[in-house]
């Protein structure tokens, strides 16, 4: 079977890893892959958002069933493209792939179906915008309503920054068309929580649950980040809190999906808060999240291409999906400055007997050599018995691989560790 995978950074690499155990997988092309990723998939330099280029590879390469991992792709429509040429697609079409592209449909939708979130608020022009933030409930949450590379959320606890926000979401366009409308809400207080799942529109199989290090710096500060690190399970999920999230929130969006005429088949994130009234949906994902990816597929024990050809073939229901009870941690190794400025350019060492626990993000290939050359650029793995031995084994690998201008969090999965020590 020829498999192609949409996508070039971690979490492309961690699903090409999982699906290569499949006997049937013979060949994986990766569009575009990256330096890592070559070394496990025949890469092809074609952007993900290069929609007629990756339906004219596919015109003169026999692929047998596509993974497109990426948001930008399935918002823009690629599933529906490949599927006109009959590839079996794990991912939404991009009618049900807005529950991400657009924050004002997925906060509607919420509302319209009584899924719990926070209280907020539609805006379409900045001066109505700045008129609110002058009376609204402070900390407030500015975010822009479409895709802005996991950075299009602001928690603002000023009026001067609430005001900021506006300006340059709305007026300076940093983050171009997605912020021609934004979101405001109320700013939810408690432990965040990662839930990815497979759903084929029918049924919904939650996976393991994680929790994301979004801040650049340890102690959850600095600039908010693609993710600096992962750990799984995320000891905030409790047995209780699971249940009530697939009552409230699981079931509950898919069937509001169904009833717009939207079905979403492929993988679902839930970002969650657990607040004092309960489980909310902070956001929603079309896909696989990175860096949850790198410590959820690990832990998977089935079989991931035979879970993503039942979710295209809405036969989830009869498909068994099972996973370890270990704990996995994964730590990123980003480049000095991101997310903001950094170099790149340098040799990436990784001792051999950890590499199929690295997953690379931001590199190239170059006369032979593993270059760095992105923000976010490799994302080390280990599994354990303990959540305390999986941060350790992870943290002893990082500081085994080497590379100019490496960055990384010395505190992934601390709180958690607390979480589980005061439990």
């Amino acid at each position: 079977m020829n498999i192609l995978t949409v996508g070039g950074g971690g979490r492309e690499h961690a699903i090409i890893k999982c699906l290569k155990k499949n006997p049937e997988a013979e060949t994986i092309y990766a569009l575009p892959g990256n330096g890592g990723i070559a070394k496990d998939a025949e890469c092809f330099p074609i952007k993900a958002t290069d929609i007629d280029g990756i339906v004219d590879f596919v015109k003169n390469h026999t692929v047998d069933y596509a993974v497109v991992a990426p948001d930008d792709p399935l918002v823009l429509g690629l599933v529906d493209r490949l599927e006109e040429l009959g590839i079996p697609c794990f991912g939404p079409r991009a009618n049900a792939a807005i529950i991400e592209g657009s924050k004002v449909f997925s906060k509607n939708l919420m509302k319209k179906y009584g899924i719990p979130t926070a209280k907020y608020e539609v805006f379409t022009d900045a001066g109505s915008a700045l008129e609110y933030v002058k009376n609204c409930p402070l900390p407030t949450v500015v975010k822009a309503d479409g895709l802005a590379l996991g950075k299009g959320v602001l928690i603002c606890m000023t009026r001067e920054e609430a005001e900021s926000a506006v300006h340059s979401i709305m007026e300076d366009h940093q983050f171009g068309k997605s912020g021609d409308q934004i979101v405001i809400e109320e700013f939810l207080e408690g432990p965040e929580v990662s839930v990815l799942s497979f759903t084929d529109g029918k049924t919904v199989v939650p996976m393991i649950s994680s929790m994301d290090h979004k801040r650049a710096g340890d102690h959850d500060t600095g600039l908010n980040t693609g993710g600096m690190g992962t750990i799984a399970p995320n000891p905030f999920y409790t047995p209780k809190v699971a249940e009530r999230c697939m009552e409230e929130i699981f079931l509950p969006t898919i069937r509001a999906m169904n009833a717009e005429g939207r079905t979403f088949k492929g993988c679902l994130y839930f970002g969650l808060m657990i607040t004092k009234d309960g489980p909310k949906v902070i956001e929603y994902n079309c896909r696989f999240g990175d860096p949850e990816t790198q410590v959820v597929l690990p832990l998977l024990e089935s079989d991931l291409l035979t879970v993503m050809q039942a979710v295209t073939e809405e036969r989830l229901s009869e498909t068994e999906v099972r996973f370890s009870d270990k704990s996995a941690c994964c730590v990123i190794m980003a480049s000095r400055g991101y997310p903001v400025k950094y170099e790149k350019g340098f040799e990436i060492t990784i001792p051999e007997n950890i590499a199929d626990r690295v997953f690379v993000a931001g590199a190239k290939l170059s006369d032979g050599k593993l270059l760095s050359d992105g923000g976010r650029v490799l994302g080390v793995t280990e599994i354990s018995d303990t959540l305390n031995g999986a941060i350790e084994k992870a943290y002893e690998d990082v500081k085994s691989i080497h590379f100019d201008n490496a960055y990384f969090r010395t505190d992934i999965g601390a709180r958690a560790l607390s979480a589980v020590k005061g439990a």
